[in-house]
């Protein structure tokens, strides 16, 4: 066997036991900063997006309306009432919800990254696809998610 095949496996199994270790924490105790990702990358047609909503009070309280929305779709039934996690539902997923109150958490996933998810949902999670919601009301969520952050 080759050094650089050697060096290779070993990087592999490095990485392997890293995630491993993640995600065991992640779902022991759910309140990892930063959470590890479990999604898959968004297209790149999504992934570039930027959020093209202005940050603003009208802006910002129509997204925290949404995500604490009364009916059965809200985030916050997942999410929590803040969104850090802990919404009632919560306890019964594997991985747990997100929490958005973990700013590196937040803030290293791009706009395009967070349109895609609220719209296509995350597979192996329990986030749904959200086909109700327009294009503006994801992206004033996401504005909304990012204030959590602060």
């Amino acid at each position: 066997m080759s050094r650089a095949f050697l060096t290779t496996v070993c990087g592999m199994l490095a990485l392997w036991s890293t995630l491993m270790v993640n995600l065991a924490l992640a779902q022991s105790t759910g309140k990892q900063c930063p959470q590890p990702r479990f999604t898959g990358q968004a297209p790149p047609e999504y992934l570039a997006r930027k959020n093209p909503v202005p940050e603003n009070a009208e802006n910002l309280e129509a997204g925290g309306r949404l995500f604490k929305a009364g009916s059965a779709g809200a985030c916050s039934v997942c999410h929590g009432e803040v969104g850090s996690g802990d919404g009632p539902l919560s306890e019964q997923f594997k991985p747990p919800p997100r929490d958005f109150t973990c700013a590196k958490t937040v803030n290293d996933i791009p706009d395009g990254q967070l349109f895609w998810i609220i719209r296509f949902g995350s597979p192996g999670t329990a986030m749904p696809d959200n086909p109700q919601f327009s294009d503006q009301q994801i992206w004033q969520i996401i504005l909304h998610l990012r204030q959590l952050a602060k």
